[in-house]
């Protein structure tokens, strides 16, 4: 029989706390801890289903596209408490995120559930008392075309990644993924990197002034006076960097100034006899509206450009404010405000700021979006009174203050009056008296401008103020300076002169915020996926960060120029954008998954259908997929072992091997000219020098270059000339057999037949250089000492265990039996001694940090009941509840996790399950040397179909991910 009390579930184990004190008793409210299952993965499939419609992607193409979803093994503990908790219930509120994935898990909670009791769905967009109890006093049915709309492309992405990826393993490189959004967003920064390569600089000259009024004094004070800049020489406009195209080519009819003239004219104009007068001043009123409030991509766009956040570093702090109350939903398109957040706006402004800084009506603000997200509101400071930062600043501390303190001002300022002022322009001609003789001079009159813009009355510039990403001929705001008073005809005098040279700049790359502000205006994406796209294309070796910027690696050029010449359609910008408006259509229930899904796969009037481009490939040339051309001679190539150079050796044969030079790794694409390629390619080789002979054995050392970078190695000195005597057969079995020559005055040893014994191979000793080393400056003794390795620094004093200072996978460090301790540079495995060694010893292992055993701590995990812990370890941060060890992704710092994240990785750890340990090998029994032989193929063929099988499942890996974006 059904109980007494109402059960929740939420999403979040933080939302679930903060909801069940607002609700109180005869509430049970439990979290999902998120999705609760998925698509099964085909290879997990039922083995009776494998070979059937289903067994390709787990969807059943042929039948309605119906999914096989699966829970999780990590997630049936939570399905039976979920169970165990129903049974006591006589309602339930699903009370999941109100967005689509949010509908979904809602969805699949009551297709596992099967509840027998009321069902409701309660949303919300803050997490207030007031809120949640009005949420709960006004639920609804669940909204099914939402459903629908998330499965779409949840299916939509898994045939995307499953067909288009293994495409990219076979022609391309094996681990790669295509993703709907992913591949779309990676075309962007590789277009934006083309027009980098494909740019010409152009230069030009112009002159730049500080003018006076002080009319007579010797030297006027450059501080009094105001700056002006060359516009006009005789009439005719002065060329600047917006009059010249990508090419380098003047596109307008502006006269460019060359250093000869721009030095002339500045010297003409500095002659006596020159005037400088006040040809017209103009005025115009100055009027600036605040920014409208936070949607999820401004947010991401201005936390990166004022905080240096990550897109996903935002959405995670976000994503803690909301659920611990302090912001409302933060996955939201919606620019407008709830009529209660507008006069929360308002009260604060008028009590920080004054009464005169709001208009006189609440300020409206409507979205350009197409497809607006399904949240109502913009991100804001929940309740029906703001908190201001200054009353938390004791609660919030670090990155969540910052954003919250950005979302408080952006709100505040919003609803405040515009700023207002005046803009002065001014124009100042320079010319000849009539008396000058200079011949720079008597051509023609030089027009200078200037401008200034004072602010009156500042409005929400008290509050907050918008920032702006450094775009190429953006037009920014005019920034606050001040004119003096001045009068048309009014004469002033050159304070400073001086000409300036001046050289066009490409296209800026793209930044995470530009990035993100690109993928909005085009439609590529929802605001909730951004922070995925970037991290997707980051982890995949797409894209690498550095600084602000993304800098495109050249295997995205070979994935994206594949998809461009055979998948044109699924990375075209506004096919993409298509998809979203489609998606959004089946939302709103205007559409039918199953027919979308049937035109997307299998094609129609306006689709050819992916399954029909899969199919019709044709013949794909690798070699050409992964080659650009840079000169007529040198083409760049993009290899399994990374990107280099091949050139064909002058006056070699036709059939000669071309010559290869690897590119150095820190060198980005559009620094790859031709005049660098062949700086590279005719730099002096360097590899296999030899440095001198090891005295204490006779073999050379050599310098070489390899794969994995510079090293020493030492080689066999070289054998000296015997004269061979011809071969000769055994009398006795006919076999040939080796003849060993008799040194002078002694007995020849007896024949050895060949082929029955193998001659022992000795490895030979090489070593690493250390990254301060370079190649072509290494000596014989310090390549001596880096062969020598490990160094002994001596006996402990206590165990007497030798300790050893060596350089390893993961850094240099100090071995004493099975303890080890890191160093902090290569350098001190020569220099350290046994002091600095045992001392060393005597420390924690991992530094101060293991007296705080955790860099951070949480509650206890949801699956396991323990507390979570943040905790440093040899190969990094990881997660940890004591039972599950999860490690944090290189992409992330350990300020960004929260517990949710904790809580995620140590989910995404359990379901991967434990790792397979390999068995010991078995000792090989003694046999005759054939059947070692056999042996050692089998051994080989084994191994071989290892290293496939794996190959195999990092694909498979790669197609998930970047089905999953």
């Amino acid at each position: 029989m059904p109980g007494t009390k109402k059960l929740v579930i939420v999403e979040s184990p933080t939302k679930m706390k903060s909801i069940a004190q607002y609700l109180g008793d005869g509430y049970e409210v439990l979290s999902s801890v998120g999705h609760i299952r998925d698509l099964i993965e085909p290879k997990n499939l039922p083995q009776e289903l494998k070979k059937g419609s289903l067994g390709k992607f787990s969807v059943d193409v042929e039948n309605g596209f119906e999914p096989y979803y699966v829970v999780s093994d990590a997630k049936k503990k939570t399905v039976s408490e979920l169970k165990r908790a129903l049974k006591d219930a006589d309602e339930l509120l699903l009370a999941t995120d109100e967005d689509r994935e949010g509908e979904a898990i809602a969805w699949h909670l009551l297709q596992v559930l099967q509840p027998k009791v009321p069902v409701r769905r309660m949303v919300f967009h803050e997490i207030t008392k007031d809120a949640i109890l009005a949420a709960k006093d006004n639920t609804r049915e669940l909204d099914t075309a939402l459903v629908d709309a998330q499965e779409t492309r949840r299916i939509l992405d898994r045939l995307y990644g499953y067909e288009v990826s293994p495409v990219l393993w076979r022609k391309v490189g094996p681990g790669l993924s295509a993703g709907r959004v992913q591949s779309a967003a990676t075309r962007l920064v590789v277009d934006r990197e083309r027009e980098r390569l494909a740019f010409t600089a152009a230069g030009y000259w112009g002159l730049t002034a500080r003018l006076s009024t002080e009319i007579g004094t010797a030297t006027p004070a450059p501080a009094t006076g105001f700056d002006a800049r060359l516009t006009r020489l005789g009439g005719e406009r002065i060329a600047s960097g917006r009059d010249f195209d990508d090419s380098g080519s003047l596109k307008s009819g502006a006269i460019v100034l060359d250093e000869a003239a721009a030095r002339a004219l500045t010297a003409a104009l500095r002659e006596p006899g020159v005037d400088l007068t006040v040809a017209k001043v103009e005025s115009k009123p100055y009027s600036r509206r605040p920014a409208a409030p936070f949607t999820t991509s401004t947010l991401q766009q201005e936390a990166a450009r004022k905080l240096r956040f990550s897109a996903k570093q935002t959405m995670s702090v976000a994503q803690s404010l909301y659920e611990n109350g302090y912001i409302t939903y933060m996955r939201t398109d919606s620019l407008s405000l709830s009529q209660q957040a507008i006069a929360a706006a308002r009260a604060q402004a008028t009590a920080l700021y004054g009464a005169d800084t709001i208009p006189d009506k609440p300020r409206l603000y409507s979205g350009k979006s197409k497809n607006a997200q399904e949240a109502h509101e913009a991100i804001r400071p929940s309740g029906d009174t703001f908190r201001t930062p200054a009353s938390l600043s004791s609660t919030l501390r670090g990155n969540d203050f910052k954003l919250y303190d950005l979302i408080w001002k952006r709100t505040v300022a919003s609803q405040m009056a515009d700023a207002k002022g005046s803009t002065a322009s001014v124009t100042i001609v320079a010319g000849p008296t009539g008396e000058s003789q200079h011949p720079a001079a008597s051509k023609a009159l030089a027009e200078f401008s200037a401008s200034g813009t004072v602010i009156t009355f500042r409005g929400f510039l008290h509050a907050y103020e918008e920032s702006r990403d450094e775009e190429r001929n953006a037009s920014n705001e005019p920034t606050e300076s001040k004119l003096p008073p001045l009068t048309q005809g009014q004469e002033l005098v050159f304070a400073e002169l001086e000409a300036n040279g001046h050289e066009t700049t490409p296209p800026p790359r793209f930044t995470e915020a530009s990035l993100v502000k690109r993928l909005e205006e085009l439609g590529i994406g929802r605001p909730s996926t951004f922070a995925s796209i970037i991290s997707t294309i980051v982890d995949r070796g797409y894209v690498t960060p550095r600084g602000q910027a993304l800098v495109p690696n050249w295997i995205a050029f070979s994935v994206v120029r594949l998809l461009e010449d055979y998948f044109g359609d699924l990375v075209e910008y506004d096919f993409t954008a298509e998809m979203e408006g489609d998606l959004d259509h089946i939302a709103a229930g205007e559409a039918d998954r199953v027919d979308w899904l049937n035109s997307f796969y299998f094609g129609s009037d306006k689709h050819k259908g992916l399954r029909q481009v899969i199919d019709n490939l044709g013949e794909i040339d690798a070699r050409s997929i992964n080659s650009i051309p840079i000169a007529g001679d040198i083409t760049l190539r993009i290899g399994k072992y990374g990107p280099y150079l091949e050139t064909v050796v002058p006056g070699a044969a036709a059939d000669a091997v071309p010559r290869r030079v690897n590119i150095p790794p820190a060198l980005a694409p559009d620094e790859l000219t031709e005049a660098k390629a062949r700086e590279l390619i005719d730099a002096p080789v360097v590899t296999d020098r030899v440095i001198g002979i090891n005295p204490a054995n006779g073999k050379r050392i050599v310098a070489k270059d390899g794969r994995f970078g510079p090293y020493v190695t030492e080689l066999e000195p070289e054998p000296e000339a015997v004269e061979a005597s011809p071969p000769a057969a055994d009398p006795a079995t006919g076999e040939i057999v080796d003849v060993v020559e008799a040194p002078a005055g002694k007995k020849a040893p007896a024949r050895k037949k060949t082929g029955t014994k193998k001659t022992a191979t000795v490895k030979p000793r090489t070593a690493s250089l250390f990254t301060s080393m370079d190649l072509a400056a290494i000596d014989l003794d310090t390549a001596l000492r880096l062969l020598d390795l490990p160094r002994v620094v001596g006996q402990d004093p206590e165990s007497g265990e030798n300790i050893t200072a060596q350089n390893g996978k993961f850094g240099p460090y100090l071995k004493r039996a099975a303890d080890t301790r890191s160093l902090t540079s290569e350098d001190q495995i020569f220099d350290i001694d046994l002091a600095g060694a045992v001392e060393l010893f005597a420390q924690p292992k991992y530094g101060a940090r293991r007296a705080s055993s955790a860099l951070k701590e949480f509650d206890a995990d949801p699956v396991s009941g323990k507390p979570i812990k943040v905790k440093d370890g040899r190969f990094g941060a990881y997660v940890t509840d004591g039972v599950t060890n999860a490690t944090i992704p290189k992409s992330e710092t350990v300020e960004e996790i929260t517990f949710e994240r904790a809580v995620e990785l140590l989910q995404i750890k359990r379901d991967k399950g434990p790792a397979v340990k390999k068995p010991a090998a078995k000792k090989a029994a003694t046999k005759k040397p054939a059947a070692r032989a056999s042996t050692t193929t089998s051994a080989t063929r084994s191994t071989a179909a290892k290293k496939a099988a794996a190959t195999r499942a990092a694909n498979k890996a790669a197609a998930e991910a970047g089905a999953a974006e």
